[in-house]
């Protein structure tokens, strides 16, 4: 898996959304990296980091970042996943509790019908869409297959959230793409979980990053491991 790595610290592991890579948290890796040992991670077929041929599901996702860590030597880390990565870091935390710090949330959700109507809706159609045109072949199996990590994934129930045992933070925009009694069910079943939403959309990690680092680091600071 593809990284980019500065600082020196504790490691700081950041996972990029659906479609994206490392290169989203560009304001992120600037700002942390003077604080942690900052590792911004290319998930399985996204940016840098070869698809391979194991299956292309959030759970994978988590599987590989553990063997990104042991790779690395790192048996705990603090853990800040954005939209889909959130979704991988939650799958993560639960997976390989022992492994987890610090853990903040960005637009994840528990399940698709997590998102808001319209945006779940975009998603449906577009996903059958390229359904259908993978039947030809083409590069539209590959867009099928992204569209599938939102269209059918995750599902994550609120009895496998009390499992959680590392300092979460779940923070999203006031007009996320995510509905916001689904956030508010998160924090709610993830146990001592603290509720953050900020002025701005899903992309406030990029488009409010001021005022997204200022409340991470507020977090991160009054915990043990800050």
């Amino acid at each position: 898996m593809y990284h980019t790595e500065k600082g020196t610290g504790v490691p700081f592991i950041l996972l990029h959304g659906n479609g994206e890579s490392s290169e989203y948290f560009g304001d992120q890796i600037g700002y942390f990296s003077k604080m942690y040992r900052v590792m911004a991670v290319d998930t399985r077929g996204h940016g840098s980091s070869p698809r391979g041929t194991a299956p292309f599901t959030l759970s994978q996702f988590a599987d590989d970042l553990h063997d990104l860590m042991t790779e690395n030597g790192i048996s705990r880390a603090h853990i800040l996943g954005f939209s889909d990565g959130g979704n991988i870091a939650l799958i993560f935390a639960m997976r390989y509790p022992e492994m987890v710090m610090d853990l903040i949330l960005n637009g994840a959700n528990l399940r698709p019908s997590g998102m808001t109507f319209g945006v779940r809706s975009e998603v449906y159609m577009e996903y059958a869409l390229y359904s259908f045109l993978a039947l030809f072949g083409g590069k539209a199996g590959r867009r099928k297959e992204m569209l599938s990590l939102m269209a059918l994934q995750p599902h994550i129930s609120d009895a496998d959230l009390a499992s959680v045992c590392a300092r979460t933070l779940i923070i999203v925009g006031e007009r996320d793409m995510i509905r916001a009694s689904h956030s508010r069910e998160m924090a709610e079943s993830i146990p001592g979980a603290e509720l953050k939403i900020l002025e701005g959309d899903h992309f406030i990690a990029s488009e409010r990053s001021r005022e997204f680092n200022e409340a991470v680091s507020e977090f991160m600071g009054r915990g043990p491991h800050g």
